[in-house]
């Protein structure tokens, strides 16, 4: 009977201590900000995507502008009178929408355009200034690009027009101009903060 009371005894203090303390953490409220995608390392991925597609459209327009024999030969240089925007709007003649492309193609006013487009949408992304902008603009200008493809001869519907497009909106969603990038500088300027849509 002893050997019974004993063990009811230990059995009893067991039940009878207070369970361990389970710290649950509060539920995030919608004011409370969360840890931003381009916080930590990753940031220096997100800047590095930015500049990297900057300067594709940064050297697509110098290439154009002086014919330096990449993509574009010196005869055919803007600088000489050639058009930049014949090449690959001629060439969509058998596609979907080659009727539209190709009567645009060669036009003076949709070559200032498109020069203009490719200078500013490079230089905004290496300097990380005008992301939204130059997102908005750049993603415009790729599915025009894409469009003219149309039917495309390698996947049904995606191509790197539609991955650049992408990606240049989430390097806006991720502020990735802060990082080796003047977006904090190009914010803080008087013409900026009258103008938020040039950030």
């Amino acid at each position: 009977m002893a050997i019974t009371q004993g063990r009811n005894q230990r059995n009893n203090r067991l039940y009878d201590a207070a369970p361990p303390a389970v710290t649950v953490p509060a539920p995030r409220t919608h004011t409370e900000a969360i840890p931003a995608a381009g916080a930590g390392p990753v940031r220096y991925v997100w800047a590095a995507a930015r500049i990297a597609i900057g300067w594709v459209f940064l050297w697509a327009f110098l290439d154009k502008l002086f014919g330096w024999g990449f993509a574009t030969p010196a005869a055919k240089a803007w600088i000489n009178g050639g058009s930049p925007t014949t090449g690959f709007l001629k060439g969509t003649t058998d596609h979907t929408f080659g009727g539209l492309f190709n009567a645009l193609a060669g036009q003076a006013w949709v070559d200032w355009l498109f020069m203009t487009g490719l200078a500013g949408i490079g230089a905004a992304l290496v300097l990380g200034v005008g992301m939204r902008l130059a997102a908005t603009t750049g993603g415009l200008l790729l599915l025009m690009m894409w469009a003219a493809e149309l039917p495309l001869t390698t996947n049904p519907f995606m191509d790197e027009h539609i991955v650049y497009a992408i990606v240049l909106a989430g390097l806006t969603l991720v502020g990735a101009g802060n990082t080796l990038g003047l977006a904090r500088w190009w914010a803080s300027t008087p013409l900026v903060r009258r103008l938020p849509i040039l950030k």
